[in-house]
């Protein structure tokens, strides 16, 4: 791991919304319990004058100065939030940082350096019907690292919830399945494994499929993925979830009772280029409990 990713560590993007704020305790929690160093960081977006505005329209002078400031005020009140965790939940080390240019590229060109990035679900300006935000969307589908989406209104559960993990043999899979361990080990808390391996709706009416042969077949591929992960993680209790349905449909009714949701940014199947697959985008779009999807360089 190079100096400037264990410098920046967990990056927090903080904008003043709500889900910003919610996504600023919940980064401080994790980096904290990770023992790395958070970075909040803000960005400062140019603003171009409107096609119906005269070409020679100048902003006022102080316009500049006034979005500094903003940005200064921004990360004030994020690093309040940090202050006010308890002791035990703040980490040693926290940066803060002000970027130029648009909040999707600064942020992904950012996350080359990070560990993990977090983003509240919307920001300032979005619809409220709106589940994912712009710059959400586009870091779950661009980043170069983990990608943790929160929620201002995530559902409450207990601090002894489980970490939901979707597995499916891909690599991203496998990638989610390491920060699940980690996440749960380091939250003393148990994981659940969910293996849902019916893709289509009509495998029931398929003529002479051996329905029972597949879940056996589920359940074993599923073990031998988690055995490894079982002997570095002896402390995590693992309980497997095998069934016969769409994985979309299962990681979102096993969400509401989970503390934590990791999923692969694509499943098995997908094309090389495919930035984000189905069951990602399905799941990111619909649970609020904090969600972070697998991403590496």
């Amino acid at each position: 791991m190079s100096d400037s990713v264990t410098h920046r560590g967990v990056v927090v993007a903080v904008d003043g919304s709500a889900p910003s704020k919610a996504a600023t305790a919940w980064a401080t929690h994790d980096a904290a319990m990770r023992n790395l160093p958070l970075t909040l960081v803000h960005v400062v977006v140019p603003v171009a004058p409107s096609a119906a505005i005269s070409p020679e329209f100048a902003f006022p002078s102080d316009y500049f100065t006034w979005q500094e400031d903003q940005a200064a005020r921004v990360l004030d009140e994020a690093r309040r939030i940090v202050e006010d965790a308890p002791d035990e939940a703040k980490p040693r080390v926290v940066n803060t940082e002000v970027l130029h240019g648009g909040a999707v590229s600064a942020l992904v060109d950012l996350s080359k350096d990070a560990d993990m990035v977090v983003v509240g679900s919307r920001g300032l300006g979005a619809f409220s019907r709106v589940l994912l935000g712009s710059v959400s969307t586009g870091l779950v589908h661009h980043a170069h690292c983990p990608v943790a989406v929160i929620h201002d209104d995530a559902p409450e559960v207990g601090e002894d919830a489980p970490v939901l993990v979707g597995i499916d043999g891909s690599p991203a899979s496998i990638a989610a399945t390491e920060i699940a361990f980690d996440e749960a080990s380091r939250r003393g808390v148990d994981l659940i494994a969910l293996h849902a391996w019916r893709d289509i709706t009509t495998v029931y009416e398929l003529p002479g499929l051996d329905v029972k042969r597949l879940q056996e077949e589920a359940q074993l591929a599923l073990s031998e993925q988690l055995a490894g992960f079982g002997e570095r993680y002896p402390d995590v209790s693992v309980h497997k979830v095998v069934v016969a349905d769409r994985p979309s449909r299962q990681l979102i009714e096993h969400a509401k009772s989970a503390q934590l949701v990791v999923v692969g940014s694509h499943g098995r199947g997908g094309f090389a280029g495919m930035l984000l697959g189905s069951v990602s985008t399905a799941v990111v779009h619909a649970v609020k409990t904090p969600t972070i999807v697998a991403r590496s360089g």
